[in-house]
């Protein structure tokens, strides 16, 4: 789950990271900024990349910081209204740093990046001058950066970053963090201020941190947790169901072969029975772009025949094609051809009919 600027900064200054002195104001609220502020960055806290760019942060003096505010209140950021706003003095930045903490899947551990050329996006600098960005994994055991590897990562950079770099790896181990950034990490008169800040909990661990709904979810993706489902929605108009990851994913990556765009991935489970398949047809049925569902199932402890009366039992309007394979096949079968449903033999005959009748 991402968590929003101020409350990811929350977490950095309780660390010890020096943040810049701000005020988090919520749609409707008044406030008072203190006139030590002669000059502030009003920001946007919405969860989309390239909010600046969109128009999220704005500069204004002191004198206009209300009316600034009022501003960002009555926009939305790339179709995301603005209900909350973090106010901060504006940083007197003499040099940009770029600093994050991620999962090297590969490696199955700690990933930490950390270049000179902060303040852009890392992809440019990745891209532009890859040389500049220099990583080190870190053994997940360990519960402090190695030495040797702050030295390889500040390589000429000021030495204060190094106990930044020990602190924001404390935040992401003891939040279950899947991202820790500080983009930029600014270089002030005063000291190193993280001036703008980003993390990502691990969704599986939010219950240890007393968070009990993930509010990233869409209404659908809630739904689907709901009922138990495995659901991932995508851009496409094939409705997806399937039982197993394996079987559901490779029917998910047929379609995109044959040309086909799927709206979702969605797995039942093991043993599912006709109110839970029916509870996944209606959702995929409330998906508006969703003109055509496929069927993917193979019974083993699944029976066919309880996956075919959930398929009649939720009556939607999208065209349904089945594959059916298994335990109860035949009485499956049989119940479906009753009620007019194409059934074909194989994921990929089946996969085949379901992208010609939605393109």
């Amino acid at each position: 789950m991402k968590l929003k600027e101020y409350e990811a900064k929350d977490l950095l200054n309780k660390a010890g990271i020096r943040i810049p002195c701000g005020l988090h104001v919520k749609k409707g609220e008044e406030f008072i900024v203190t006139p030590d502020i002669k000059e502030a960055v009003v920001k946007a806290q919405v969860e989309v990349a390239g909010r600046g760019k969109a128009g999220g942060i704005l500069m204004a003096e002191y004198a206009k910081i209300q009316e600034v505010a009022d501003q960002l209140f009555g926009a939305t950021i790339k179709g995301v209204p603005v209900e909350e706003i973090l106010i901060e003095e504006k940083l007197q930045i003499q040099h940009e740093y770029y600093l994050s903490i991620t999962i090297d899947r590969s490696q199955k551990a700690p990933v930490i990046l950390f270049t000179t050329e902060g303040g852009v996006d890392i992809e440019e600098v990745a891209q532009k001058n890859p040389d500049a960005i220099r990583k080190v994994t870190v053994f997940p055991l360990l519960s402090s950066v190695p030495g040797y590897s702050l030295r390889y990562l500040l390589s000429g950079a000021p030495k204060e970053i190094g106990p930044v770099i020990q602190k924001l790896y404390s935040v992401f181990m003891a939040q279950d963090a899947l991202l820790a950034e500080i983009n930029p990490l600014v270089m002030t008169p005063e000291g190193l201020y993280a001036a703008d800040a980003k993390l990502i909990l691990d969704d599986n661990a939010l219950a240890r941190h007393g968070i009990s709904e993930n509010r990233d979810l869409s209404e659908r993706e809630r739904l689907a947790a709901a009922h138990g489902f495995s659901f991932v929605e995508l851009n496409g108009n094939i409705g997806v169901i399937g039982n197993g990851a394996g079987l559901t994913m490779a029917t998910v990556d047929l379609i995109n072969r044959m040309g086909g765009k799927p709206a979702n991935f969605l797995d039942v489970g093991g043993g599912a029975d006709r109110v839970r398949v029916a509870h996944a047809v209606r959702l995929l049925g409330s998906m508006p772009d969703v003109t055509v569902i496929i069927v993917n199932l193979l019974g083993g402890i699944t029976r066919c025949d309880e996956v075919a009366a959930g398929i009649i039992e939720a009556g939607v309007s999208q065209q349904i094609i089945v594959r059916l394979a298994g335990t109860n096949e035949v009485e499956g079968k049989a119940l479906l051809s009753s009620k007019g449903y194409r059934m074909l033999d194989t994921m990929e005959e089946a996969v085949h009919i379901a992208v010609e009748a939605a393109s």
